[in-house]
């Protein structure tokens, strides 16, 4: 374990490996003395599709990018670099991949450290057990805890707390790369493990989850966070932004259900009676945070297979169509039915979703100004079917179908719409839902997270 420390001093390079950011922002911020380099590496935020496809959400060439800058500044300064969910999901080829880009990059520049990798994907037959014994729990608006849908998913990660992180650092590793986590569970587990209480360094994490996002003006680069007995303080590294109190407090109510209320593993940071104060004019501080523990859980995530996907894209400007929209719509689903029908292929066997940008394409149903009346219209058309001939070939239909059904005072008898692109219809493979999300009661933070030494 590191001796106990006043302060520990921490730098995020971005919101998520492979955002990128500006070089000079790390050269200064890694110039300040730090105690650990990292970087969140994922998120549910883009959907199910990253976990269950096994895909990266970011590029190869922009994790590597990223990767290899911040492997040169943690080697020359000597600390330890954590990238947490690595590869957007935090599963196992996601762990994987982000190994594979480390050890090239290691042979290419000549670096030598001890690399820990920290498993997050989970076993289907403990996962099954751990319901059957009744330690899951649904989560608020989630799926009731199913065994089915465990079988069903294509994998299911669980979320870490800092503990498996903390634990790679005292195995000596000078690498880490874990699988899905806590997004501040890296600094969090850094900043205890350096004998900090728990409200400031999971506080910290909070804010360093998100690399300057807490600063103006907005941007993917580098913060710095300071981390004591009694609070934090935020400072941007790049000298064109700052930190102030409004931005820190707006930052500090994302991604939550409660602006104040923040449910990690093992306990609750409650932000109720935080003080912002600014110390400088880019350097903000945060204190009176509280932490109350709690019995530990960590969240799940799995996905499942949802079938296949094609979609086109097109648009309108004719007023007459545009003023019969909701009909039209009507009329276009009647045929692409009876047409499918015509295929062999029932209406329950595909979903057509009609998606209107320029009326209600952003908020749907909840859109309060639906009655509005645009100038143009785009639509993005999708089909969801089993297989993928089924997806391709009921969207074709609905395509032509959007191109030339007919509407009263119609005077263009070539074609409806306009396509941007040729072809018009794409074909974008599986589609998942998330079929697992609830929590699962541990005694042993460390037990659902193998971890792994390789020295380079």
């Amino acid at each position: 374990m590191a001796v106990p420390s006043a302060t520990c001093r921490m730098l995020s390079t971005s919101g998520i490996l492979g955002y990128g950011f500006p070089e000079s922002s790390l050269e200064r911020g890694m110039d300040r003395g730090i105690h650990m380099l990292g970087v969140d590496g994922g998120s549910t935020d883009p959907g199910p599709h990253y976990l269950g496809s096994g895909k990266t959400l970011n590029s190869r060439r922009a994790m590597r990018r990223d990767l290899q800058l911040m492997l040169r500044a943690a080697r020359k300064h000597g600390v330890p670099l954590v990238i947490g969910t690595c590869g957007g999901a935090g599963g196992a080829p996601h762990v994987a991949m982000t190994a594979d880009i480390v050890r090239a990059l290691a042979a290419e520049d000549g670096l030598h450290f001890r690399l820990a990798t920290i498993e997050a994907e989970q076993d289907k037959q403990v996962l099954k057990r751990a319901h059957d014994d009744g330690r899951m729990a649904r989560l608020p608006g989630g799926p009731v805890p199913d065994p089915a849908a465990i079988e069903r998913s294509e994998r299911v990660v669980a979320m870490m707390g800092p503990e498996p992180i903390a634990a790679a650092l005292d195995g000596g590793a000078e690498v880490v790369l874990a699988g899905r986590s806590s997004d501040p569970a890296p600094w969090a587990a850094l900043a205890m493990r350096n004998g900090l209480p728990p409200a400031p360094a999971w506080y910290a994490g909070k804010m360093l989850e998100c690399g300057a996002t807490p600063a103006v003006p907005k941007g993917h680069d580098c913060l710095l966070v300071d981390v004591d007995g009694d609070g934090v303080v935020l400072e941007p590294a790049a000298p064109e932004r700052r930190c102030t109190p409004s931005s820190v407090a707006n930052h500090s109510l994302h991604e939550n259900p409660s602006p104040c209320i923040h449910v990690e593993p093992g306990g609750i940071l409650d932000t109720t009676d935080c003080l912002f104060e600014a110390v400088s004019d880019r350097a903000v501080r945060v204190s009176g945070m509280t932490w109350q523990p709690q019995p530990y859980t960590v969240k799940l995530e799995g996905a499942e297979l949802a079938g296949y996907r094609a979609i086109t894209v097109c648009g309108t400007r004719d007023p007459l169509l545009i003023a019969t929209r909701d009909d039209f719509l009507t009329r276009v689903r009647d045929a692409v039915a009876q047409k499918a029908a015509a295929l062999g292929v029932e209406p329950d066997e595909y979903r057509l979703i009609i998606r209107r940008y320029g009326v209600d394409g952003v908020m749907g149903a909840a859109e309060p100004l639906r009655n509005a009346s645009p100038h143009e219209i785009g639509f993005v058309i999708e089909v969801v079917a089993s297989d993928q001939e089924t997806a391709d070939s009921v969207l074709a239909l609905a395509r032509v179908t959007m191109l030339h059904t007919d509407f009263p005072g119609r005077l263009c008898r070539e074609g409806n719409m306009a396509f941007p692109y040729s072809p018009s219809d794409i074909s974008t493979g599986p589609v998942y839902r998330f079929s697992v999300f609830q929590t699962m009661a541990l005694d042993d933070p460390l037990a659902p997270f193998p971890i792994h030494y390789e020295d380079l």
